[in-house]
């Protein structure tokens, strides 16, 4: 079985996605994990972020892997904590934004999701790389809360910085964020985390009766 869970960057993709995999015993797939990792490594071996072409050959060559937990590797090193530092929150849209990288990522997020029951989380998992899902949920949350959330995370920078951080990132991301028709929305404004969870998971055991 495979759960998609998209939305806007702060809507709690992955704190959900990761804690509903962990209750139900699936796998987790964090995609933005993915680009930041190719990121990193393109960082790491002085390819330009703007040459599509080595890096997308770069993807292929050097495929995501994920560990126990939250681990994330490539080219054999655990990334799993450089990976979230803020150079690589600058750099990754400009890699991500390439549809030769994002294509050689989705054939890697498909394959992966084949291994086993999954939650994958994303910007176009229910309408581009897995249309198939059994489980399609979009999290939304007001703006402010996306920044707080954020805040939380992050040293050094203010709400309202974030925000307009988030609103620039909403801008960029737009074009390969994507809502599934069948998608269930799911508001987390005023819900926590086991709120969603557990929501999603009443709709998981709806679906496998």
């Amino acid at each position: 079985m495979i759960v998609a869970i998209d939305g806007p960057a702060g809507a709690g993709k992955s704190s959900v996605a990761r804690a509903l995999a962990r209750r139900l015993g699936f796998r987790y797939l964090d995609t933005g994990a993915m680009y930041r990792a190719l990121t990193w490594l393109a960082l790491q071996t002085g390819t330009a972020l703007d040459d599509a072409t080595a890096l997308a050959r770069l993807a292929r060559e050097r495929p995501v892997e994920f560990g126990a937990g939250d681990a994330v590797a490539i080219a054999g090193r655990d990334v799993t904590a450089e990976i979230r530092q803020a150079e690589i929150d600058a750099a990754v849209p400009v890699v991500a934004r390439h549809p030769e990288v994002r294509e050689v990522m989705r054939e890697r997020q498909r394959a992966l999701g084949e291994q086993g029951d999954s939650v994958i989380e994303g910007r176009d998992i229910g309408v581009v790389v897995v249309p198939h899902a059994d489980l399609k949920v979009w999290l939304v949350a007001d703006p402010r809360v996306r920044a707080l959330r954020r805040h939380a995370e992050r040293d050094g920078l203010t709400v309202a910085t974030l925000a307009d951080e988030l609103r620039r990132r909403d801008e960029r991301d737009a074009a390969n964020t994507h809502r599934a028709e069948d998608a269930v929305e799911v508001d987390t404004t005023d819900l926590s985390l086991d709120e969603v969870v557990a929501r999603i998971e009443g709709l998981v055991r709806e679906r496998v009766g």
